[in-house]
């Protein structure tokens, strides 16, 4: 399981949006801890580091996995017009 690390702007975005959809949010990167790579994501192109993304209704989260220090970095959340 790897632990959490979440950018300044992805804890702004969910203390901004209600609560309802934060929780689903923070619900489905818990199931990122124990599988980094669903059968939904897709690799972020034209970014030099391994970037993915995952969907979440109309909002998409942003992150990269570090295996040398066991880390999901989460670095960016947003809706869908913004997020690329």
């Amino acid at each position: 399981m790897f632990d959490l690390v979440f950018s300044n702007q992805a804890k702004r975005f969910l203390k901004k949006i209600d609560s309802q959809t934060a929780k689903r949010i923070l619900e489905r990167i818990e199931k990122l801890q124990k599988e980094p790579f669903p059968s939904d994501v897709k690799r972020v192109v034209n970014r030099k580091e391994k970037i993915f993304r995952i969907r979440i209704g109309d909002y998409r989260v942003q992150y990269s996995v570090l295996y040398d220090k066991n880390i999901l970095f989460i670095s960016e959340i947003e809706k869908r017009p913004r997020a690329y």
